[in-house]
């Protein structure tokens, strides 16, 4: 990904507005303002992305943080960096409406409508699906080789893979010759069934599948899927989970599922059967350290004697909470990149080593300060509203007293709501759904 120095205007302009709305991380671009984590960075590229994946093995990580504290941001990192090295990546938010994990249908359904290969270029919106990622393969291909070519390379080839499930390599078969034989019907009823809708039997028997994607088959289908990405062009794929800013709350028996789904995802990545493929799990330390050890078998998998870093490159756990520099030098190194991507989105140029000093009082004032929320988010949308106030009223230093009523008023706007702990594993009926928080 292009750094500060490459942004265009509208790439500068959307990651500003980003940061200065709600101080959350843009959707892309995010290396631009990235600082305090490239070690971990550098490890999952150094031993998993360009060593283990490529060697056709697989991985699986907790991302541990608090509310605010990076965990979306890290995710967005790896997954622009899991596209330049050719991955296609699903970037996945656990939800009780949409995606519990405990319900593995809806899991797959999940990463079949968030797969996306990489984008052409940083101007490109992603295209998501797995119907999309096929076609994208399929129109690269046969610029390469041409149709006919490509026609028995799908007779020949494709329909012989080793797949977990031969109804979803028969699947991506059949959708790929629909593609090319310009079958808009076979094409729409095998695009459905690919992302794990409801088809009727005898529409996608009539294309040649015999079997539908349903709870009980749902984790086969995603391996099927992680195997056949490889033998179409992709280099593997990167599936991030993204828990978000809730916290799960779950009768007994339907934690239960989820854990055991977890702990069936820690084991594949240990098998030949996932090739491949990184799973990142992000999530709350509440949930490792209040939830996990009731469950032995997935506690012993996760545990560690230290999160992951140069010395331990294999720990199970990436602790944002431990990152390469210290509280107040990571808020004034993410201050100064900011206030590059402010001077290209607005057209300024503003004085360097007066404005980093802004920034270095700013970061004095919030860490000294224990908020709701995340000392990041309430820098960078405190410093976004500092920078565009130097602009409209004139450059100045700004004394730390003059910060303190800037940085309380931001803190309270984005206060988190609060978090209850894990105190219903035990006795909640099985119909009880999710709460939100």
């Amino acid at each position: 990904m292009s750094d500060t120095l490459e942004l265009t205007r509208p790439q500068a302009m959307r990651i500003l507005e980003s940061l200065g709305s709600s101080g959350k991380p843009p959707d892309r671009g995010l290396r631009a303002i990235n600082a305090g984590n490239e070690t971990y960075l550098r490890i999952l590229r150094r031993e998993y992305l360009d060593g283990l994946l490529p060697a056709g093995g697989a991985t699986f990580r907790i991302v541990q943080a608090g509310f605010g504290a990076g965990k979306t941001h890290f995710l967005y990192c790896i997954r622009e960096l899991a596209w330049e090295l050719g991955y296609a990546v699903a970037d996945v938010v656990l939800s009780a409406q949409e995606c519990p994990f405990d319900k593995s249908l809806l899991v797959y359904r999940a990463v079949a409508s968030k797969i996306s290969p990489p984008p052409r270029s940083e101007e490109e919106v992603p295209l998501e699906g797995l119907p999309f990622l096929l076609e994208t393969l399929l129109r690269d291909r046969v610029e390469q080789q041409g149709e006919e070519a490509v026609r028995v390379w799908l007779r020949e080839e494709l329909r012989r893979l080793p797949c977990d499930n031969a109804a979803f390599r028969e699947a991506v078969s059949a959708f790929l010759t629909a593609l090319l034989d310009h079958d808009d019907d076979r094409r729409a009823v095998l695009s459905a069934w690919l992302l794990g809708q409801d088809v009727p039997p005898s529409q996608h028997r009539a294309c040649g599948v015999y079997e539908s994607i349903a709870e009980a088959n749902a984790f086969p289908m995603l391996r099927s899927m992680t195997q056949v990405l490889p033998k179409l062009g992709m280099a593997g794929s990167v599936i991030l989970f993204d828990e978000g800013d809730r916290v799960m709350s779950l009768s007994a028996n339907r934690s239960q599922r989820l854990m055991d789904n977890l702990r069936q995802l820690v084991d594949l990545c240990g098998q030949a059967r996932f090739p491949s493929v990184m799973v990142l799990y992000a999530v709350p330390p509440e949930f490792l350290r209040n939830v996990v050890p009731d469950y032995p078998a997935l506690h012993q998998r996760l545990s560690s004697v230290s999160p992951l870093s140069e010395r331990s490159p294999q720990a199970p756990v990436i602790d944002l909470e431990h990152l390469d520099l210290p509280p107040a030098q990571l808020l004034e190194e993410i201050g100064v990149k900011v206030l590059h991507v402010f001077e290209i989105a607005r057209g300024v140029e503003l004085d360097e080593a007066k404005q980093r000093e802004n920034a270095k009082r700013l970061a004095t004032v919030i860490t000294r300060h224990h908020f709701e929320v995340s000392h990041r988010r309430v820098f960078v949308k405190a410093w976004v509203d500092e920078l565009y106030g130097q602009v409209a009223e004139g450059e100045s230093l700004r004394s730390e007293a003059s910060f303190e009523g800037l940085a309380g008023a931001t803190a309270r706007q984005l206060s988190a709501p609060e978090i209850p702990a894990f105190d219903d594993l035990g006795g909640a009926s099985d119909d009880e759904e999710w709460s939100d928080i």
